[in-house]
C-alpha cells in the first residue's frame, strides 16, 4: 500500500470516530487533544486594546485565530473544516 493510501484509509477512520458531548467531558486533557487537535475548536472572550473579541484555540490551547464577535468566531471555524467544542 502506498503513504498515500495509508493517508487516506487512517482519514476514513478518524472520521468514523464521533464522540457525544458526554464523552468528550470525560476526556483527559492528553486524549482531548489527540482526539481533537486538528479537528475542533473553542472560543473564548479577550480584550484587545480595550476591545471584547473572541478568541479561537485548537483542542490542546493553541490559539489558532481570533475573531470580533462568536459568530465569525464560529464561522471561521467551520470554514477550515472544524468542530465548535462548548467547553463552558
Amino acid at each position: 500500500m502506498s503513504d498515500q493510501e495509508d493517508f487516506e484509509n487512517e482519514t476514513e477512520a478518524e472520521q468514523e470516530i464521533i464522540l457525544t458531548a458526554e464523552d468528550l467531558r470525560k476526556l483527559s486533557p492528553l486524549d482531548w487533544a489527540r482526539y481533537g487537535t486538528n479537528r475542533i475548536a473553542y472560543m473564548r472572550p479577550v480584550t484587545v486594546n480595550n476591545q471584547r473579541a473572541i478568541a479561537i484555540h485548537a483542542a490542546d490551547g493553541t490559539q489558532i485565530g481570533a475573531a470580533p464577535d462568536y459568530a465569525l468566531g464560529a464561522a471561521a471555524i467551520f470554514q477550515h473544516g472544524m468542530g465548535v467544542a462548548l467547553v463552558h
